[in-house]
């Protein structure tokens, strides 16, 4: 891994949509190209500090927080939905009078920014989605045999045993440093040291906890059709790299068709990599994306 992490760090900043106060990080240089490196979910911002350092010198980087993850303000009664994190996106991009912006994205992230190059089109100039396309047609295809009282039952179910949930507390740095590291094998110690020193914060007692909202992790009742994502993603104009890692347990749109729903769109797979392609092959991603833009 050649990319290290630059010493001189980004600048914190905050910007509001829908009354949430939001973080995003910008690493300067005003003057090139806005680059936006959105995260995935459970993670936060400073997750691209590799790809930002290597980038910055060339784009303007700006790399914001999810709401509910990182420095960003939880929503207050727990409900994240596809819409209001595409709201975010928008937000973030139309204050800050980014467009037509290029955008590299993970996981969630991913789904996010898919959805919303759909919408805006005109605004995307470039865009690479890191296993962002979300569940499978085969996990989909499951979920849609479920009525909806069936799926508001174990939302509701869901919601219930999250409100009891507190935050999961590490007596050490180190101790949630360990379980970071079992998460992703793949991660380099210095990596995963750095992740978890950016992704918790000390509570009052001394311990510590991961800074994203538990209800970031249940999975609303219903979303948009799945033909409605489809018709976005057909809208996409712009030149599409879609990321995969091999070891990964992620559908590839190339093996399960859903490739056929982009116009202008190559997908790419690396070998030795899982779901943090941009962690686990850096040098590689770092090619391929330099390449691509």
């Amino acid at each position: 891994m050649t990319a290290t992490i630059d010493p001189v760090g980004p600048t914190s900043r905050i910007y509001f949509s829908q009354r949430l106060r939001l973080h995003y990080v910008d690493w300067g240089n005003p003057g090139a190209p806005p680059l936006l490196l959105v995260h995935g979910g459970r993670d936060h911002c400073r997750n691209w500090d590799w790809v930002a350092a290597a980038l910055r010198k060339d784009w303007h980087v700006i790399a914001p927080d999810l709401r509910g993850h990182g420095d960003s303000q939880w929503s207050p009664d727990g409900n994240y939905s596809m819409a209001g994190y595409v709201y975010d996106l928008a937000q973030l991009i139309h204050q800050q009078a980014l467009a037509p912006v290029t955008i590299v994205a993970h996981s969630l992230g991913g789904n996010i920014t898919l959805r919303y190059a759909g919408i805006y089109p005109e605004q995307v100039r470039k865009l690479v989605a890191i296993e962002g396309l979300g569940p499978s047609p085969k996990m989909l295809a499951e979920r849609g045999k479920r009525t909806i009282d069936e799926r508001m039952r174990t939302w509701i179910d869901e919601q219930r045993g999250l409100s009891g949930r507190l935050p999961r507390r590490y007596a050490s740095i180190e101790d949630a440093f360990k379980r970071m590291q079992e998460e992703n094998k793949h991660l380099s110690p210095e990596q995963a040291r750095h992740l978890t020193q950016h992704g918790v914060n000390q509570n009052e007692d001394g311990t510590y906890s991961w800074k994203f909202d538990n209800y970031v992790r249940a999975w609303a009742p219903y979303d948009m059709t799945n033909e409605d994502v489809e018709h976005l993603w057909s809208r996409i104009t712009c030149p599409s790299l879609l990321i995969y890692g091999k070891e990964s347990w992620a559908s590839n749109p190339q093996d399960d068709g859903r490739i056929r729903h982009f116009a202008n769109a190559k997908v790419v797979s690396f070998e030795g990599a899982g779901h943090w392609v941009h962690h686990d092959r850096l040098d590689g991603f770092l090619t391929e994306l330099r390449g691509f833009l």
